[in-house]
């Protein structure tokens, strides 16, 4: 048997002793970049750098982990950010933060812009709906990734694109948060839900086609448990609630429809394109079981209620919101709700924790063994990269 040198056996512990340092940060590493599509749930601040007065740049927007505003939607941290933690990558530079030239995007790159829709603007001036959201729908966000790739892979991408995760979505609330807000009724809204799924068909398609190998595509949140939502269409019908949570029965059905053409959508797709790994992310699940059980994930008793908001049986006001003159709760970690939309990074941890286990249809773990989800709960460090 050969036996080790002097000088190599001197190197093995002190290596040992490195690696075990750095396991906190680093995993085995499935990916080697993220690239992330959709709209505020995924947002890292690309929505500031268009908007540069968007109440999300002020505080207590971001107030619990970075300590000041990132233009991300919620007091700290959102799902996307924690998915990099724990495969071990830096969180996720917004786009239109960089120069577009590839620098400062060796790790991936984050589309994703607050507002944005699934379908283009023509589609809801031709339905009479007034616009005056963004224009960076899902469509607008893949040409920017096609304007970038060739900056990040030479002549051929493909290794970069197979080793790569793409995180598509959440994509399409706007789409009918726009419509339901502008007072369209529930069946006329329904009928735009083929074309949201279609447009996020083609852009995982497209996708495929550009060499992308494994895909995560996130349902819908149940609508019905969301303050804004649940102030909107307050009713004194005892029946248009969800007895165990309190939420609007009649608009989660909405939720599920939506998610029900989405997974036929995916499994198309998987027929179709065999060599890809097509994930869903099942997000109302994931949010309900919070709901259902709020104690349980170490939230209040009635976690429906904003912390950030103007009051109200749900402290949603859309005269005071979060961000210009809204009070905010003093523990956000024991609430779900961040602004009444969106949700506080205590919550976004949970969900992306189950993402892990019955929550992604095939298990992340599956296409990504090593992936640790313990590192959540390390203390982890922001950097100038995030």
């Amino acid at each position: 048997m050969a036996m080790a040198s002097p000088a190599s056996s001197f190197h093995l512990p002190l290596l040992a002793i490195c690696l075990a340092s750095l396991n906190v940060m680093l995993v085995a590493g499935c990916y080697s970049s993220i690239f992330s599509f959709g709209d505020s749930l995924a947002d890292t601040g690309n929505r500031l750098h268009s908007h540069r007065f968007d109440p999300v740049g002020r505080f207590p927007y971001g107030e619990t982990f970075f300590h000041h505003p990132t233009g991300r939607y919620s007091d700290g941290r959102v799902m996307l950010d924690f998915i990099a933690q724990a495969i071990g990558l830096p969180m996720v530079r917004p786009y239109l933060a960089g120069t577009h030239d590839g620098e400062g995007f060796r790790y991936g790159a984050n589309f994703a812009v607050g507002g944005a829709t699934a379908l283009d603007n023509e589609f809801f001036r031709s339905k009479g709906m007034e616009v005056s959201w963004t224009n960076d729908s899902l469509s607008v966000q893949l040409e920017w990734f096609k304007h970038l790739l060739p900056s990040l892979c030479s002549r051929n991408c493909s290794y970069l694109m197979s080793d790569s995760l793409f995180w598509v979505g959440e994509i399409g609330g706007n789409d009918y948060n726009h419509a339901f807000f502008q007072g369209r009724g529930v069946d006329e809204i329904k009928t735009f839900v083929p074309g949201v799924v279609s447009a996020i068909g083609s852009t995982i398609e497209e996708l495929i086609k550009l060499g992308a190998r494994t895909m995560i595509v996130p349902g819908n949140f149940p609508i019905g448990c969301v303050a804004i939502y649940l102030t909107t269409f307050q009713s004194a019908r005892r029946e248009d609630y969800e007895s165990g949570t309190g939420c609007i029965e009649w608009l989660n059905q909405f939720s599920m429809y939506h998610n029900r053409l989405l997974l036929d959508e995916l499994s198309q797709l998987r027929r179709r394109y065999p060599q890809a790994t097509i994930i869903y992310a099942n997000y109302y699940e994931a949010a309900m079981a919070i709901f259902r059980s709020p104690q349980e994930y170490g939230f209040g008793e009635f976690p429906l209620a904003a912390c950030c908001g103007g009051g109200g049986p749900y402290n949603y006001n859309k005269s005071a919101k979060c961000g210009r003159d809204a009070g905010v709760c003093s523990s956000p970690s024991s609430q779900v709700s961040w602004d009444g939309i969106h949700m506080t990074e205590a919550a976004y941890k949970v969900i992306a924790r189950g993402l892990l286990g019955p929550y992604t249809i095939p298990s992340i773990s599956r296409s990504c063994p090593t992936i640790k989800w313990n590192v959540l709960d390390s203390d982890y460090k922001y950097s100038a990269q995030s």
